[in-house]
């Protein structure tokens, strides 16, 4: 090797030993960072307290009772007197039809009915100076008593001119004007009447829920919370009114009615709901805020923060996901520490800063 050569070798030598010395006395003083840095979370805690269990099905609001409102004798609709939209009791009069042709036939079946009845009595002074038969006596007799038939007939067909409300409820929109000649066969009614309190919500829930609903409701009364689209906004509070008494094969599901007081009317026929019924109280159950489950390929799992600060990815099974709050069944303890927010830059064994909440 020429000497030249030699000589350009021991000079690289020379500058990477002065850098190493600079790199050296820079770095006096200052500890060496060692393994990854510290990330920083939101850290929670898992708590032990009472959890209602619900069960979620989509339901329809219904009427308690709908009656339309039919005539039952012929006739010139005279006067309505309600008003669309109006409450109305049972028996409050509704409209009228022209009276006067079923008073005019009432007044001439009571006519011939006083004329029997004088015929019959001289029937009976005849009958016991033994001038007429028996049988003449009690063929006038029969006159009379279907002359009664016929005035007691004539009376309910002039009672039937006068329209009442058969059911506590509100009134619809109109369905037909004042003036029309209407029949008993007509096919529409004058309006609909609808009970609107109390009402009643029709929900469905999967089949295999059905044992443990029956056997809640053997035990007592079962709450149903009527909640808005939203899965927010409570609209009402009832009680299970009724389990249908068959599955649908097609579905796989139940049929629930429910009943509701509904005195402040937040509920609507027709109406679509959230029907959520609660089942049991969940005594002492495990409760973490929901952002702390994570899903993957396996399930749900949690990071849970060790003593040294490192974390632990930690499988779980959850039972609900409630106003921001996992009941867990199982994979972790109360008073552990799990990690709220932060989740996308850790792994098994990370080291974490923790901060509370909103911090």
């Amino acid at each position: 090797m020429s000497n030249k050569i030699k000589f350009g070798i021991g000079l690289v030598c020379l500058v990477v030993i002065l850098g190493w010395v600079r790199s050296c006395r820079s770095g006096a003083g200052k500890p060496a960072v060692v393994g990854m840095p510290l990330v920083p979370v939101v850290a929670g805690r898992v708590v032990q307290k009472d959890v209602p269990i619900y069960l979620d099905g989509l339901g329809t609001v219904q009427a308690f009772n709908s009656v339309t409102i039919h005539v039952r004798v012929d006739g010139e609709l005279k006067k309505v007197v309600f008003t669309e939209g109006q409450d109305v009791k049972a028996g409050d009069v509704l409209a009228q039809l022209d009276p006067d042709p079923f008073r005019a036939a009432l007044a001439q079946v009571e006519a011939q009915l006083a004329n029997a009845r004088l015929d019959l009595q001289r029937d009976a002074e005849q009958l016991a100076a033994k001038v007429i038969a028996q049988q003449v006596f009690d063929t006038q007799q029969a006159l009379v008593n279907q002359l009664a038939a016929a005035v007691n007939s004539a009376q309910v067909q002039l009672n039937y001119t006068t329209i009442t409300s058969p059911i506590d409820g509100r009134t619809g929109v109109r369905l037909i004007d004042q003036g029309n000649i209407v029949h008993a066969t007509d096919a529409g009614g004058l309006v609909v009447v609808t009970q609107l309190k109390p009402i009643s919500v029709v929900f469905t829930l999967p089949q295999q829920m059905l044992p443990a609903i029956q056997k809640e409701h053997a035990a007592g009364d079962i709450s149903v919370l009527a909640v808005d689209r939203d899965n927010h906004t409570l609209l009402a509070t009832g009680q299970l009114a009724v389990i249908d008494n068959q599955i649908d094969v097609t579905t796989g599901t139940i049929r629930l009615k429910a009943t509701f007081p509904n005195e402040d009317l937040r509920l609507w026929p027709g109406q679509f709901v959230n029907a959520r019924l609660l089942l049991t109280l969940r005594k002492g159950g495990l409760v973490a805020p929901a952002s702390v489950v994570q899903r993957g390929p396996d399930g749900p799992y949690a990071f849970v923060i060790k003593d040294d600060q490192t974390v632990a990815i930690q499988p779980i099974k959850v039972a609900q996901m409630e106003n921001g709050e996992a009941l867990i069944d199982e994979g972790l303890q109360a008073g552990q520490a799990v990690v709220v927010d932060g989740q996308y830059r850790l792994q098994a064994g990370s080291k974490v800063k923790t901060g509370a909440p909103g911090k």
